[in-house]
């Protein structure tokens, strides 16, 4: 791909609204065709499997809002309204694991956000100490929490350690001051090295650190400044996500004005010369949007073909199922997708007349597991093995997506995948644009023509 100099034309014919696919099929299509008693009995389904699991806990709560942020979130002052979260997170663990016969396996446990560490210590350790009582956790798995630099203080960090955390996730964005300001977000550079150079004293495992391109202001030479910045920093893994601008479905958007924003080549460029940096410093491009340094074990997951993909982001631990805690959290089990109330009140009033507090569920069809297991291996490995999924599926490739084969013709002729007798593998120029590839694949989006309820590809 000389270089990744690709014309304006073919940055704009792949430039559509799409899909992210951190899940098939993709939350938009899943229904309230639910009982009450659907999740219960799919909990004690596989209950009576030996089987791991992850868990996530979603924390709603931010003291400020970012007008970039896409989550779901509260924003409150006081940490007094933590209290009475807790008091019905803990109230819903108790309800899922009154299915189990036995303390279940957690391979896999992940704080996310809102921002968890606006939790004081002390609730902190409450939760913390709540599912280590209530799951069996692998304390030599993946353990992580995302941290908000601004509300976090090294006190608060060496409590994370000692509970058992081992993996750190600290959200940069963008270090130039003028974007974040543009973002409402400012956090100096020095506060965040400091706190990273303190992670890596007390010996955690991994530390990442997110950053977003396509954000106001940002051109592919002031948004450079930040990627060096990061490299000298040297976090173990790296998260570059392309900023969605979607005011229709978040209207604290709206506050971003369109003027600002980076125009569709320039985005592009930030992203391609990120990407060059990353790899001049000794980073190694994990599928679409992450890159970890070459000795880090998900740049050996992602060489040898064993990363694993679900809404925590890429894994090394392959947990087909997971389950979530707390308003909006989502979670798979026994081949279907759960998600729980988005509305705080909708989640509390929920338990308060003991209920699970689900709002949808998705039971996927053996159409949707075929299509999930392709969409999986374009996202994590970049191809498709013919071989493999016959013996996944006892069915021929070919066969199954002869209505795709247009698709796929396509994807040649634009030299987005190459194309061997049992392989399809997707191209340096495709993996910029895998998103596009995947959505040949997508029963659904071909069905419906609701496109802008999805971020576009670039």
């Amino acid at each position: 791909m000389d270089n990744y100099k690709l014309s304006i034309q073919t940055i704009h014919k792949f430039n559509v609204p799409g899909p992210r696919y951190t899940s098939y099929p993709t939350a938009p299509e899943w229904k309230n065709d639910f009982t009450e008693n659907d999740y219960p009995q799919i909990l004690q389904d596989f209950d009576k499997k030996d089987e791991p699991l992850s868990i996530y806990v979603h924390i709603p709560f931010c003291e400020s809002l970012c007008w970039y942020c896409g989550c779901n979130v509260v924003i409150k002052k006081d940490r007094k309204h933590a209290n009475s979260y807790l008091d019905y997170l803990e109230k819903e663990i108790d309800k899922v694991a009154s299915n189990f016969s036995k303390k279940k396996k957690a391979i896999q446990f992940h704080w996310g956000g809102g921002t968890p560490t606006f939790l004081t210590s002390e609730q902190i350790t409450r939760l913390f100490t709540k599912i280590k009582n209530t799951f069996e956790l692998d304390f030599d798995g993946e353990i992580a929490i995302e941290i908000d630099p601004r509300t976090i203080d090294k006190e608060k960090i060496l409590l994370l350690k000692n509970l058992g955390f081992n993996r750190v996730s600290m959200g940069v964005q963008d270090f130039n001051p003028v974007v974040q300001q543009a973002v409402h977000r400012i956090q100096p550079y020095e506060m965040v090295k400091d706190y990273v150079e303190f992670c890596r004293k007390l010996g955690f495992v991994s530390i990442n650190l997110d950053l977003i391109y396509g954000l106001p202001f940002q051109t592919a030479e002031n948004f450079s400044d930040s990627v060096y910045k990061t490299c000298e920093l040297r976090p173990d893994r790296v998260a570059l996500y392309s900023y969605a601008h979607l005011p229709w479905l978040k209207k604290h958007m709206a506050l971003i004005k369109d003027e600002n924003l980076p125009k569709v080549e320039e985005k592009f460029q930030i992203f391609l010369r990120s990407r060059e940096i990353f790899l001049e410093n000794g980073y190694s491009t994990i599928a679409m949007d992450h890159f970890a340094l070459k000795t880090d074990e998900m740049a050996k997951a992602f060489e040898n073909g064993t990363l694993y993909r679900n809404f925590m982001g890429y894994t090394l631990k392959p947990a087909e199922t997971f389950l979530g805690f707390g308003v909006s959290s989502i979670g798979f089990m026994e081949n279907s997708f759960v998600q729980n109330a988005k509305e705080l009140e909708t989640y509390y009033s929920m338990l308060d007349s003991d209920k699970l507090p689900l709002e949808r569920v998705k039971k996927l069809s053996r159409d949707d597991l075929v299509r999930k297991w392709v969409i999986n291996a374009l996202m994590c490995q970049f191809a498709v093995d013919k071989i493999e999924f016959k013996k996944q599926f006892d069915r021929d490739f070919d066969v199954y997506f002869d209505y795709e084969k247009e698709h796929i013709a396509n994807c040649v002729s634009d030299k987005l995948i190459e194309l061997s007798e049992n392989k399809i593998e997707v191209t340096q120029i495709g993996r910029l644009f895998v998103r596009n590839v995947c959505m040949g694949f997508d029963w659904y989006f071909r069905q419906q023509n609701g496109y802008k309820k999805f971020s576009k590809t670039v």
